[in-house]
């Protein structure tokens, strides 16, 4: 590789190994000018007295920084030896020899290294197979390792990592086995990385998947191409993912529940991880789909996420699309105390929906071309005998929608109206409408004389009409702005009461 190939506006330094201190946590290596480089102790085990080691200056951080390592002498390793943190890393794709191959992104990479290659064959060895064992000559299966059948379902793939670290804890052995039984969980409790592997034990030359999606510290080795932009890995000596523990609260109508295990998204916090019932600690089924935008109830998720991502194409243009989620060995769930009422509350409000169908059917006509309030709604369901601590506002409640908005609105609310999909709020200094779904903004309108009057000329317009003004729509509205939900909705409140005239109390803005 030749300096050339590096970036003009970075200095990298070239310099001979005269000797390694590996006794140290970080090890260094000392060059002939007596300076000194800090190693993380898996990438000094690889350096010798007369390697070459390369790096941009100044000097990188020890663990996951850009090193390129020239050996002083052919090894079983090969001639170089590449450290790099990673981003993205590519789906297989096939190359001219039909080979199957990943990409990944290296991550602001000072060396002129912009992509590792990696052959699918090495992903395989790397992540995908065990050691032998010292008493068989074959490499154990994942499964073997939890020791548990490969037909398992996600629930008994847990309680079975639960009681074989358990065992091994007990025991007392080799940090090392608890590692391995670790990382099998990780991927056969990931149904991706699951059904990668399962795919890999009946033909083991189908491609792989590089776990999670790549980002973290990779070490390999391989040799640079000519022009010195990729590296191609003959082996994955090590590697780190980007690691962050995280606790927080996630309502459970975030989920989508499937027969054997439940997927769960938090558009807020950019997450997406995966629940079985053994995590959850309770039974479903897919009807829970049905009602769970009824279920008011958060879970305490404690886990240690990575970092994962995706290209998407968006307006004929490819986006990186980055998430965290969850590693399965890592993660809790905790339920609130009263789970098990909310749930059969939620369910028996979901069926007084069937029972009162016909009823509700006629509500929701009305609602079509008037707007109502919701007093008057109430007395609506009382006359059709609908039960009185039935709530009229969920016939317009959407799954994807978070009920903190509706709370802060009605709150404040001298009445509240339904409209179609939408509730309007008179507030004391303004008009608010709200759609109680996902990726809908608030409207908040200047306070009108007359309620009556505002309705009748609301009904009539869109929300088009309104944002582009067609006929003087928004002024006639006294239109003041949309209020954007976000992904904080604290940022959210607190742009809504500056936009309805409402003092701001930062301390209980939040709260």
């Amino acid at each position: 590789m030749a300096l050339g190939s590096f970036s003009p506006s970075i200095p990298v330094c070239r310099e001979r190994v005269v000797s390694v201190q590996r006794q140290e946590e970080p090890a260094a290596c000392v060059f002939a000018n007596q300076t000194k480089l800090l190693l993380p102790r898996f990438l000094a085990k690889s350096v010798a007295v007369g390697d070459e080691v390369t790096f941009p200056i100044p000097a990188p951080n020890a663990v996951g920084a850009e090193i390129l390592v020239t050996k002083n002498a052919a090894s079983a390793l090969g001639r170089y030896i590449y450290q790099a943190p990673i981003g993205y890393v590519s789906q297989p794709k096939q190359d001219k020899r039909n080979q199957h191959f990943v990409s990944a992104e290296v991550h602001r990479g000072g060396l002129g290294v912009a992509t590792v290659f990696l052959p699918c064959e090495v992903l395989r060895e790397y992540f995908y197979r065990l050691p032998r064992m010292s008493d068989r000559v074959d490499h154990p299966t994942l499964y073997e390792v939890l020791r548990i059948p490969a037909s398992a379902s996600p629930s008994e793939l847990r309680v079975a990592f639960k009681l074989r670290d358990l065992e091994l804890r007990t025991a007392g052995v080799l940090h090392r086995e608890r590692v391995a039984l670790e990382r099998a969980f990780n991927i056969v409790g990931q149904p991706e990385l699951r059904a990668c592997y399962d795919a890999l034990l009946a033909d083991p030359e189908a491609p792989a998947i590089f776990p999670y999606g790549g980002f973290g510290s990779l070490l390999a080795a391989g040799e640079p191409s000519r022009d010195g932009q990729t590296f191609f890995a003959r082996r994955i000596l090590a590697f780190s993912p980007d690691l962050r523990r995280r606790r927080f609260h996630v309502p459970l109508r975030k989920c989508d529940f499937y027969d054997d295990r439940a997927l769960c998204r938090d558009g807020r916090r950019k997450l997406e991880f995966w629940l079985d019932p053994a995590a959850l600690h309770t039974l479903w089924d897919r009807t829970w789909n049905q009602w769970k935008h009824l279920f008011g109830t958060k879970i305490e998720i404690e886990g240690t996420f990575v970092q994962s991502g995706k290209y998407r194409k968006r307006s004929d243009k490819w986006e990186l699309v980055t998430w965290e989620t969850a590693l399965p060995s890592r993660l809790e769930v905790k339920l609130p105390p009263d789970f098990q009422q909310q749930m059969e509350s939620a369910r028996a409000a979901f069926h007084r929906f069937g029972q009162y169908s016909r009823a509700l059917e006629q509500i929701r006509l009305r609602l079509e071309c008037h707007a109502t309030e919701k007093a008057e709604l109430e007395r609506m369901c009382s006359a059709l005998h609908i039960p009185s601590d039935f709530d009229v506002a969920q016939i317009s409640w959407r799954a994807d929608y978070d009920p903190f908005f509706y709370r802060q609105l009605s709150r404040r609310a001298r009445r509240i109206y339904l409209f179609r999909e939408e509730y309007i709020f008179d507030v004391e200094r303004a008009v608010v409408v709200e759609t109680p779904q996902l990726g809908h903004a608030t409207y908040v309108f200047s306070k009108p004389r007359s309620m009556d009057s505002f309705l009748a000329l609301y009904t009539k317009i869109t929300k088009d009409d309104i944002r582009r003004n067609r006929d003087n729509a928004a002024e006639r509205l006294g239109f003041l702005g949309r209020v954007i939900h976000g992904t904080n909705p604290r940022a959210w409140l607190k742009e809504v009461r500056q936009r309805i005239g409402e003092k701001i109390d930062f301390a209980a803005a939040v709260e």
